[in-house]
């Protein structure tokens, strides 16, 4: 069984669940979701993963009667996620700004997979080639070399082929979107949508996308996400202005117009440049997520003091009275723990094969004592033997908070870095490897929270 249940309950956290009879498919989280709501178990509900909107777990609520009491957007709204492609045409309708150029090509044409790729690279200096659906993030490969083009071309097709001929069949063209790369600073942003369109920005975060710290490369590989920290080391109220005017505002003036605006979460991934000043001058889309972000609202909700107010504005429809309260003395960082190599050349690792079912143990005192807490992510639980497992994939994050008084942020950031890293090489989480008792499978990013220092670096000035 998964772990969270087990875990929230030996933590002793006031967390009640909902259980979902047979499998976990998104019938059977509507008829669960439908008897909750009906008899007062729970007053609203934020479906996750993004899946569900996808399959019209929305849709159901509504003709349940319940839609009023359901964030999120419709299946035929979910293309804002599901399609990448869509989107990017969706965001030039709308006027947001996305890569400078991009297209949607065949993936089984692959003289235009290599044109489109050699003239990107010698515009642009490289390009992002995504398949547009659903893929865990995982379905977004970056060329930054001729040399790299066959390679993501094969991986593509052997990764999505089987998919592609079941969305597909008879000969139909396999949709896949090259954007140019922009060569800026991500910034994570969410904002909380109520149905009037009335919405409310949350503290950014920085996503730490790669398996190892530097440039997204063939061999560094982009992951569902190995850490974040809340705020962004760049986080500005300037920044937040140029979001708001230049994303979010015309997002949802096109939401309106295509009359598929409703309650709902919107995290956009965007590219931010800046002058010599340090002020972002310019702001680009990379793509839209209707959900939460993971693990970026980790630090972003840690940061927010009245969030069960601003979730229920977006139900009340009334996110123009309710602002954030932000601990803006604070900094949050998450660090994910992710299965590591072995046993055997044959699993690499995380994010490619790994080993699964190996048990784990917790050193929770250690945790209580640092003020650092565990939450469980690709983990299970043996009910027999009353112990948690690994799944093999992002298992768990620490995560910590720090308040900044008299220092510079950049040094409280390393404080806390610190912290994470020491009790992950004490072996507070430990996934037992079968060929090392002793031994740890887990494995971290080593670069988690430096960018406030580098900030600092870059545009002479401190993030105090």
């Amino acid at each position: 069984m998964p772990a969270m249940k087990p875990y929230t309950k030996l933590m002793n956290w006031p967390v009640d669940f909902i259980d979902v009879p047979g499998a976990s498919t998104t019938a059977s989280y509507i008829e669960a979701a439908v008897s909750a709501l009906h008899d007062g178990q729970i007053a609203y509900l934020i479906p996750m993963p993004e899946a569900l909107q996808f399959e019209g777990f929305v849709d159901a609520m509504i003709t349940a009667g319940l839609g009023d009491r359901v964030c999120g957007l419709t299946k035929e709204a979910s293309f804002l996620e599901g399609d990448k492609a869509a989107c990017y045409q969706f965001c030039d309708e709308a006027e947001v700004p996305v890569a400078p150029e991009w297209i949607v090509g065949d993936l089984r044409d692959y003289r235009l997979f290599l044109g489109t790729s050699l003239k990107y690279l010698e515009h642009h200096g490289g390009l992002y080639v995504k398949f547009p659906y659903s893929a865990a993030g995982k379905g977004s490969r970056f060329i930054g070399s001729p040399w790299d083009i066959r390679h993501v071309y094969q991986g593509l097709l052997d990764d999505y082929g089987k998919t592609y001929e079941k969305l597909f069949p008879s000969g139909k063209p396999w949709p896949i979107l090259f954007a140019s790369y922009m060569n800026a600073i991500e910034v994570s942003f969410t904002a909380l949508v109520d149905q009037f369109g009335h919405f409310q920005i949350l503290p950014t975060g920085m996503d730490y996308q790669g398996r190892y710290s530097g440039p997204i490369t063939t061999k560094n590989t982009i992951t569902g996400g190995m850490a974040s920290v809340s705020p962004h080391p760049v986080q500005s109220p300037a920044l937040l202005k140029l979001a708001r005017k230049q994303i979010f505002e015309p997002f949802i003036e096109g939401m309106r117009r295509k009359k598929i605006l409703r309650p709902c979460i919107l995290y956009p991934g965007c590219m931010v440049y800046f002058n010599a000043d340090g002020c972002p001058w310019d702001i680009r889309l990379c793509e839209m997520n209707i959900r939460a972000p993971e693990p970026e609202f980790q630090t972003m909700a840690w940061l927010i003091k009245n969030f069960g107010h601003l979730v229920e504005a977006i139900f009340k429809g009334n996110l123009d009275e309710v602002v954030p309260e932000i601990r803006n003395d604070q900094i949050a960082m998450t660090l994910a723990l992710v299965t590591g190599p072995g046993p055997g050349s044959e699993y690499p690792g995380y994010p490619w094969r790994h080993k699964p079912g190996e048990p784990m143990v917790l050193n929770l005192s250690a945790l209580k004592k640092n003020n650092v807490t565990m939450i469980p992510a690709g983990m299970g639980y043996n009910e027999a033997t009353k112990t948690f497992v690994s799944d093999g994939t992002r298992v768990a994050y620490l995560i910590g908070a720090v308040t900044v008084s008299g220092k510079a942020r950049s040094e409280v950031a390393n404080e806390l870095r610190a912290k994470l890293y020491r009790l992950f090489e004490a072996g507070v989480v430990r996934t037992i490897p079968s060929e090392n008792p002793m031994g740890n499978r887990l494995v971290v990013r080593d670069d988690v929270g430096t960018h406030f220092m580098i900030a600092e670096q870059v545009f002479h000035r401190t993030t105090s």
